[in-house]
């Protein structure tokens, strides 16, 4: 069944490569002006709709970024399912830089974000169940357009979602570690909990870029030139697990 889906950027993923636009759309919402136009076009030629979490000019910090905007944006032109591209520090050993994971958990750290559209005198109260917080037939896809294109990734993961902008500190993260997470980031909260509260499948694809802090390589400080070299490489695997994604789910 062919789909629609939208693709998030994050750092190091403000334009995608090989995707053919087809044209911009500027979406009006109830919450602001989302990070950007909403960017329509081909990409293995199928459509896909892309925005670019930090703004297309890559301003936006990650405790700025208007994510109900966002969100609400891609509710309006009812995508099938948010594809998240996420740069993040490997608090695991065993996560490297260059590893790909597809997280199946999420804890959040942050605070002071528009975190719900559940809000106002005039909105009832709801609770969702966000016992999986990602969508597991997403996740499935994503795991299996990547193995067939031979590209490894960890399936399942614990995601910490941090305020930012600022990195962690070391003891940060060894707090983070004992609290069961494996890598850690700064836009997946309240991204992830926003899709579930209007029923979008969501999912997140997790390039490590660098060791946390305090960790292996990252003990005394974190190298941004080797973060700079890992986006470069790595982006271009993600790009080819997108296409790879897209292109199944036409078949």
């Amino acid at each position: 069944m062919k789909r629609m889906y939208a693709v998030i950027g994050g750092s190091g993923l403000s334009q995608l490569p090989e995707f053919e636009v087809t044209r911009r759309q500027v979406q009006r919402t109830p919450y602001g002006e989302p990070s950007g136009a909403l960017t329509f076009g081909t990409l293995a030629g199928t459509e896909i709709v892309f925005l670019a979490r930090h703004g297309y000019g890559h301003t936006i910090a990650p405790h700025e970024i208007n994510y109900r905007a966002n969100i609400w944006a891609l509710s309006q032109v009812e995508v099938d399912g948010i594809v998240a591209v996420a740069s993040v520090g490997g608090i695991r050993s065993d996560l490297m830089p260059g590893h790909l994971m597809i997280p199946d958990q999420i804890i959040d750290y942050t605070h002071g974000r528009g975190a719900t559209f559940f809000e106002g005198q005039e909105e009832p109260v709801q609770h969702i169940d966000f016992t999986w917080p990602y969508d597991n037939a997403l996740r499935t896809a994503l795991a299996h357009a990547a193995n067939s294109i031979n590209e490894e990734v960890v399936s399942g993961g614990c995601y910490a979602c941090t305020q930012g902008p600022r990195l962690e500190t070391a003891a940060e993260i060894k707090r983070l570690a004992r609290d069961g997470a494996d890598i850690v980031g700064m836009t997946g909260m309240p991204e992830a909990s926003l899709a579930r509260e209007l029923g979008i499948p969501y999912a997140h694809l997790a390039l490590v870029v660098n060791q946390a802090a305090g960790v292996g390589d990252s003990a005394l400080e974190i190298s941004h030139a080797e973060i700079t070299r890992t986006v470069q490489d790595g982006m271009g695997r993600v790009l080819g697990i997108l296409k790879s994604l897209v292109q199944l789910q036409h078949e």
